[in-house]
């Protein structure tokens, strides 16, 4: 997988001694974003390669409640791309306060418009779609502002219970 800490690692190799003493650090730093493509949580398939435009990826989480489970989004990216925002569903059933059981997601730069201002903008990309599904397992879980209340609410009441029913999907539904 090319990243950018490899191609800019085979940049400077190519340059050998003619690297430039004024390049920064900063170029050279990797974002969180590779890191979590890096480390293999995130695998993206296309399963016709003539429609580059609908994609599958699946989130492998490897921490918190979802760790161990695969979890299947399918992403199309409309004509009007990157004016409007890519249509992404999950696939997989899952038990979680921001995605539905039927697939529908609650994740704000997937909206048009967004109240918080974090919706989509032109300028984001689909890299950004792939680290917040990513993040809607980790730090972007978020129980206080659900999608499904139904689960956010059996969090609240009984964070035990909910994570069995968790692990009850993954080995039903997300292996």
């Amino acid at each position: 997988m090319l990243t950018l800490a490899s191609k800019l690692k085979r940049d400077d190799g190519l340059k050998g001694s003619r690297a430039s003493a004024s390049t920064s650090d900063s170029t050279r730093r990797v974002s969180v974003r590779d890191k979590l493509l890096v480390k293999g949580t995130c695998k993206v398939h296309f399963p016709d390669p003539n429609k580059l435009h609908c994609f599958q990826l699946t989130v492998s989480p490897d921490e918190g409640y979802y760790q161990g489970g695969k979890f299947q989004f399918e992403t199309e990216v409309p004509d009007a791309y990157n004016m409007v925002p890519p249509k992404v569903k999950c696939l997989t059933k899952i038990w979680h306060p921001n995605i539905t059981e039927t697939g529908e997601i609650c994740l704000s730069l997937l909206r048009e418009h967004s109240i918080d201002g974090t919706g989509w903008a032109p300028t984001r990309t689909l890299k950004d779609v792939v680290w917040g599904l990513n993040s809607l397992f980790t730090d972007l879980l978020n129980f206080d502002d659900p999608l499904n209340i139904e689960a956010a609410e059996h969090h609240l009441r009984d964070k035990e219970d909910f994570r069995d029913k968790v692990d009850e999907y993954i080995k039903r539904y997300a292996r």
